[in-house]
């Protein structure tokens, strides 16, 4: 019986329906075998998942890591393993002297050497010989370019030759400019006594075997330590500034300039083959060198650059020091900034028009000047160039004429390439040039070491091939064949060890494999992962969770009439 009272059911009515339509919705019991069934596709899930998704998944997106010294890597950077040392080998000859006297001048000088030494890394080692002329034939064939012995064992670094001269009052040197000898000629009366503790002759031998070495201790000595005890420090980091990164290859490319139709050619082969062939054959044990040239015509000044101004007073046309920077037309000359595998040289001979000829730098006349770590311009005034009218430019420069510009280039090439300025021998600088570049490559390679080791320590994520880990290996093997070499005075050996650990270190932290994993954060394998995983995901993890809470209250539903009971 119901009751109205407008369009509404009594409360008694609606909850006999409510109460009536829940009972009809109860689904039926689950029977065992739907539950365990259930529970079968689910575990199947999750196990084809766990055992085989999941080591697919893991096999497939692993990074291979190489293993890598990274301690020892570090220690070289450093300067754990090893501090370099340059024990250079003098041999001095004393023809004119009993061996007793030979044997305490060697002595004495020895003591006075090492009392003057400042640099304990940098020390001479004087070793008695017969006498040898550094200029016998016989002997040619046993040193090479450079001055340095082929043979095994300690390079001879120098050779003295002590003489006795007549007429003199004090003693005297004097130095082979295309050799490794030096001869110190001394008064008869200076031969040392065995009872003197310090001969004037020994004294001076040490005086001049310290100055000829002077600019070398202080280079290494700032490449080492940034210290240049004894020497000029501003003119050693200006020389290495303007200095090119050392290379097993340079290319040298000789461009000739002018803004007119001439000279339209030169006789640039016999220039090379005269002038500046006999200094690229002695730099052959440092580096190799390839040429090319060219000749451009009406090569006109920047519009960027100042034009040259007419001085009066010099009766020159000039150019300002400030405005030198500005010379190189980059953008129509065709210069390229590299050709080849090695870094290239450029250098420009530069022929005026005869209407602005002179043309020289106002602040000191020079008519060449260097660009740093890149060339050399020189200026060739064509002033005595000019034909009989004078009105222009000779069409064709002869090899004659190209000298005073290949005698300038050749300084600069070895400034250039970081000879140092001193001493007057050629062989000498480049004995230098080679513990130098032995050096430095040294410790470019050991910072190149550190510096892969703290990157893999910090990115963990990026692979490590095995290619990388073999070039490692090479690397730190021609660095300890490098610091040994250097403490035997093997220097040549020396710089040919430190070439191949210079090299294989590039290679190495520069892995293409590796650099594009450094860009690649975790950041970006999360949004990648995210929009595949969550559709499957979610429904897999929700349907686990409702499992597990079943088998929970299942458990306790089983333990509460056993607690009754």
């Amino acid at each position: 019986m119901t009751n109205k009272k407008g369009d509404q059911e009594s409360p008694k009515a609606l909850a006999n329906s409510t109460s009536q339509s829940a009972t009809q919705r109860v689904p039926p019991p689950e029977t065992s075998e739907a539950i365990h069934t259930r529970f079968r596709v689910i575990a199947a899930f999750w196990a084809v998942i766990i055992f085989l998704g999941f080591p697919i998944w893991w096999k497939t997106t692993s990074i291979y890591r190489a293993h890598l010294p990274i301690q020892e890597m570090v220690d070289w950077d450093d300067g754990k393993i090893c501090r370099p040392v340059f024990p250079l080998e003098i041999h001095v000859a004393t023809p004119q002297m009993q061996i007793s006297e030979s044997q305490h001048l060697l002595r004495t000088t020895q003591h006075t050497l090492d009392d003057l030494n400042e640099f304990a890394a940098h020390h001479l080692r004087l070793k008695p010989v017969n006498d040898t002329s550094a200029s016998t034939p016989d002997e040619e064939h046993n040193v090479d370019a450079i001055g340095n012995a082929v043979e095994e064992g300690a390079e001879i670094a120098l050779t003295v030759r002590v003489l006795s001269q007549e007429g003199l009052v004090s003693p005297r040197s004097e130095l082979h400019a295309d050799t490794t000898q030096l001869d110190v000629f001394y008064p008869p009366n200076h031969v040392p006594l065995p009872s003197s503790s310090n001969p004037p002759l020994s004294a001076f031998i040490a005086k001049e075997l310290q100055g000829l070495y002077s600019e070398e201790k202080a280079t290494i000595g700032h490449i080492l330590s940034g210290e240049t005890a004894g020497f000029d420090s501003e003119s050693i980091s200006r020389r290495l500034r303007r200095s090119m990164k050392y290379a097993d290859t340079y290319h040298l490319s000789f461009s000739l300039f002018t803004p007119g139709p001439a000279p339209s050619s030169w006789d640039i082969e016999n220039a090379v083959k005269e002038y500046l062939s006999p200094l690229l054959h002695a730099f052959a044990p440092i580096s190799n060198f390839t040429i090319d040239t060219q000749v451009q015509l009406y090569a006109t000044f920047s519009p960027m650059a100042p034009p040259p101004v007419y001085d009066e007073g010099e009766a020159a046309w000039t150019l300002r020091k400030e405005d030198l920077s500005a010379f190189i037309n980059a953008a129509e000359w065709p210069l390229n900034p590299s050709i080849g595998s090695g870094p290239t040289l450029n250098f420009i001979l530069y022929v005026p028009a005869p209407s602005q000829s002179p043309l020289v730098v106002k602040e000191n006349r020079a008519s060449s000047w260097i660009v740093p770590q890149w060339g050399g311009v020189y200026l060739l005034n064509p002033t005595l160039l000019t034909d009989q009218s004078g009105q222009s430019n000779p069409p064709y420069l002869t090899h004659e004429s190209l000298r005073p510009a290949f005698m300038t280039f050749s300084h600069q090439l070895l400034t250039l390439l970081g000879t140092p300025t001193t001493p007057a021998s050629l062989p000498l600088r480049l004995q230098t040039l080679t513990r130098v570049r032995a050096a430095t490559l040294l410790l470019s390679a050991s910072s190149t070491m550190g510096s892969l080791a703290r990157l893999t320590e910090s990115l963990p994520s990026i692979p490590i091939p095995a290619t990388v880990a073999s070039s490692v290996s090479t690397t730190l093997s021609h660095l300890s064949a490098t610091c040994s070499y250097l403490r035997d005075g093997r220097f040549a050996a020396a710089l040919a060890s430190a070439r191949v650990a210079e090299t294989e270190a590039e290679r190495s932290f520069f892995e293409k494999s590796m650099v594009g994993q450094v860009y690649f954060p975790d950041e970006h394998k999360v949004a990648v992962y995210l929009p595949l995983l969550g559709p499957i995901g979610v429904p897999l993890l929700v349907s686990l969770l409702k499992e597990v809470k079943r088998m929970i209250a299942r458990r306790k539903a089983n333990k509460a009439p056993a607690a009754s009971n």
